[in-house]
């Protein structure tokens, strides 16, 4: 399995979203390795996984992903973020694998209500033949990157970017799949067990217009003992286009679950 392992410090877990390409996410990766140990990885079916991937688990293979993960880096548990799709897979994993969470951070993540609007279905019906309508779409992206880095800078930072994604093409018939699964996933009823320091953390709700805000947030309603942060000027992208900042959120977060949690197993 190929698994990006950067860093020195509190370990965090980084679950690609529905393009299913770590290195997507590298600008974040590279932000908070400089704060905490930062363990990463495609999904299970990306061909450069070097992971198993079974489809008749669905979901459950990325959350068996997560497991495996952790046990080649010799972890028994770390903070797991879930960016996007990949909050459905950060939740569920806490659900089924408590005991190796020491907290969850939910990046603009889907819930398991979550199913493709009328948009996506549309895409997903010929996801080869309709891809070019999905890069097209991309321009409403532009907004939040403008917002975060202003005119010129933006327009630098969507043509790195640009770059990136074509270096690490995504497939469009495994998107679509993976929207799929979502309705597959039965975990509702197991998340109000899972008792485990938590932050929800959103773009602008006029700035997001991948996974509208009222989405992400419906984790509060499920843990309500969750954190919530807005990251400011960001949208969808936050954690790319305000690197730094969604680094050092992440990391004080996580640092400072794993201090609470250690200093809770000292008194018992």
């Amino acid at each position: 399995m190929n698994i990006i392992d950067v860093g020195s410090g509190t370990p965090v877990v980084i679950i690609p979203g529905i393009q299913g390409r770590w290195e997507w996410m590298k600008l974040a990766v590279d932000a908070l390795s400089t704060r905490c140990r930062v363990i990463t990885f495609s999904l299970a079916d990306e061909p450069t996984s070097g992971a198993t991937f079974d489809e008749t688990a669905g979901i459950w293979s990325y959350v068996q992903q997560v497991a495996d993960v952790l046990d080649a880096v010799g972890l028994e548990e770390a903070t797991i973020c879930g960016v996007s799709y990949a909050g459905v897979i950060a939740a569920a994993f806490a659900a089924r694998h408590p005991h190796r969470v020491s907290s969850l951070v939910m990046m603009s993540a889907i819930p398991p209500s979550w199913r493709p609007d009328a948009r996506l279905r549309f895409l997903m019906r010929s996801p080869r033949l309709l891809s070019p309508l999905f890069c097209m779409a991309s321009a409403r992206l532009l907004p939040e990157i403008i917002a975060a880095k202003g005119l010129l800078r933006g327009m630098a930072f969507a043509a790195t970017q640009s770059v990136n994604v074509l270096r690490h093409i995504f497939s469009p018939r495994l998107m679509a799949r993976r929207a799929r699964m979502v309705a597959t996933l039965d975990v509702e009823h197991e998340l109000p067990r899972v008792h485990r320091p938590t932050l929800v953390v959103t773009g602008e709700a006029g700035l997001d217009r991948v996974v509208p805000v009222r989405f992400t947030r419906e984790y509060l309603k499920i843990w309500p003992h969750a954190t919530e942060v807005v990251l400011s000027r960001t949208g969808h992208l936050g954690p790319m286009t305000r690197a730094d900042t969604f680094a050092s959120l992440v990391a004080t977060f996580a640092e400072r679950a794993s201090r609470d949690e250690g200093q809770k197993r000292r008194i018992v």
